[in-house]
């Protein structure tokens, strides 16, 4: 297969992998909980298993320093953490499969989160090594495509887990489900045996130097703001959609079918269109817009009633379009910002900045839709949304949305 070829075809699949174990956890569990009794408090505190997200720039240096089969691939630093971490995570799958869903959500819940955390661990480490290949091996103006295209994949994943999937739940059943689960992210990783990323240049810095130069950038604080804050508005708001619809009125199936359907073709237009038009205006441009957008997206779901289903398709279709362009957009001026041969460090130290705030603000979304009402939950995130704007006008001024290297200076 033309090489070419082979990196977009393993790239889009690998990120259609990581958002599997999102889709079906963070998007479809909340509904599943739901539906057993467990209140929104707790449903809300589950987004805190996504906490090695967080934290993988710990460990992402040594991914920039070691293979994890040095006598068998030697030069595969990428390809040997993506297989292992891949097919681990696989294997847990299946062992959370033999646990009852009427236990988890009774009795088993702290253990349930226990091993959600296992899996997160092995897919934040999956995914440096998959943003390490991306940037090392997409040129500059390929960048915005390819964010496109990560987007993409990550919301087909999702959407493929949290949506269509679980229309077909009651058919399948938990364990069943879990199954399929495991089974589609073992063959995402068949295109990545057809394609060989370039060779890594090992970064000899040590990991203290190495974070401290990242902040040794151009105004590296209002940077860290920006990325930070850019999509707090909209995981405050979305951590909420699934149980919102779920109180409305709507059945399992029709969840199901609405996200898997319209939900994944306008996930993954609006990520596709997003990173190409990222790449045609400016990123500051590119970056207003979409939060704009979003915040629209938000009032969207404000007012829903079950007797209205033509405003719930419209609000689930510009809700996926605007937060795929959206981070699309934010991906790309993060790969912007990322220095030669620490490609796995710098974009997943930017990646843990900007979960460990969508984290928090998920965490108490669940307090905020249960004591202020569903409506002005929504309310709250398209303030957020437009507050962004400010951060994006500030980081223009100061030259941070240049594209390529200019941004480094």
């Amino acid at each position: 297969m033309d090489q070419n070829k082979a990196k977009w075809l393993a790239l889009i699949s690998l990120y259609l992998v990581q958002g599997l174990p999102h889709g079906f956890f963070g998007q479809a569990m909340p509904v599943l909980l739901r539906e057993q009794g467990v209140d929104l408090k707790h449903i809300g505190l589950m987004a805190l298993v996504a906490l090695p997200w967080a934290l993988k720039f710990l460990w992402a240096p040594m991914l920039d320093r070691f293979t994890l089969f040095p006598r068998h691939w030697p030069d595969e630093f990428r390809r040997s953490w993506i297989l292992a971490m891949n097919y681990s995570a696989a294997a847990l799958l299946i062992a959370i499969s033999f646990m009852p869903l009427d236990w988890i959500a009774t009795d088993g819940l702290l253990v349930f989160g226990v091993l959600l955390i296992g899996i997160n661990v092995l897919i934040a480490t999956q995914d440096i090594a998959t943003d390490a290949t991306a940037v090392e091996n997409l040129s500059p103006h390929e960048r915005g495509f390819g964010n496109g295209v990560q987007v993409g994949g990550y919301r087909t994943g999702m959407v493929l887990a949290g949506g269509l999937l679980v229309s077909y739940f009651s058919y399948l059943g938990w364990q069943v489900s879990l199954w399929l689960l495991a089974l589609m992210m073992v063959l995402g990783t068949l295109p990545l045996y057809a394609y060989k990323p370039k060779p890594h240049q090992v970064a000899q810095q040590s990991m203290l130097p190495l974070w401290k130069g990242f902040f040794n950038l151009k105004d590296a604080w209002l940077w860290v703001a920006l990325i930070s804050l850019y999509k707090v508005g909209d995981a405050f708001g979305t951590q909420m959609i699934r149980p919102y619809l779920s109180d409305a009125g709507l059945s399992l199936d029709e969840l199901g079918t609405m996200l898997g359907g319209v939900g994944f073709v306008a996930g993954l237009a609006g990520a596709l269109y997003g990173g190409w038009l990222v790449g045609r205006i400016s990123r500051a441009r590119a970056l207003t817009l979409f939060l704009l957008l979003e915040a629209l997206a938000m009032l969207g779901y404000v007012g829903i009633s079950i007797e209205y289903k033509a405003h719930i398709w419209l609000a689930v279709t510009v809700e996926h379009i605007t937060g795929g362009m959206a981070t699309a957009a934010l991906f790309t001026i993060m790969m912007d910002r990322c220095r030669e041969h620490s490609a796995a460090a710098d974009y997943a130290l930017q990646s843990c900045v900007v979960i460990v705030t969508g984290m928090f603000a998920s965490a108490i979304s669940g307090y905020s839709a249960a004591t202020l009402g569903y409506d002005m939950h929504f309310a709250v995130a398209a303030l957020a949304c437009v507050a962004a704007v400010w951060l994006v006008y500030r980081a223009s001024r100061a030259g941070l949305l240049l594209p390529k290297s200019q941004t480094m200076q």
